[in-house]
């Protein structure tokens, strides 16, 4: 009989869940940027966007927080969300108003930072972070 996942395995799956759907909402982002230059509902789509990536960077941190606290292991993954989410709140700001030369290239760090970390949290760095 497999044993129960113990609270610190869950806030990891729980980190690895919000750093996926942080990657994929940054992927959605330019999509839908394409489908505002095209489309009369883009702007409304693109908006959607940008409150997804705004929600699942906040569910980062909030997992981020989780993951380290049980075990008292690095808070180095909080401090990496933190600034992914700051760097959103700038995303979005720029984007209000209307500011691409900033945007566009911003958007573009945020997708490789995203990737970056969800390379960390499934290549096993977080493991090792975690059991420290």
């Amino acid at each position: 009989m497999p044993t129960p996942p113990t609270t610190k395995q869950g806030n990891l799956t729980l980190l690895r869940v919000a750093i996926t759907l942080q990657t994929l909402a940054v992927f959605v982002a330019p999509i839908t940027a394409g489908l505002l230059l095209s489309v009369p509902s883009g702007r409304v789509l693109h908006s959607a966007s940008a409150y997804g990536v705004f929600t699942v960077s906040l569910l980062h941190v909030v997992a981020a927080v989780l993951a380290w606290r049980p075990g008292g292991g690095s808070a180095r993954p909080i401090l990496y969300a933190a600034g992914f989410f700051g760097l959103t709140l700038a995303q979005i700001a720029l984007g209000i108003a209307h500011v691409k030369t900033l945007h566009v290239p911003l958007g573009v760090l945020l997708f490789g930072m995203s990737v970056v970390q969800l390379g960390w949290v499934w290549g096993g760095r977080t493991r090792v972070a975690a059991a420290a």
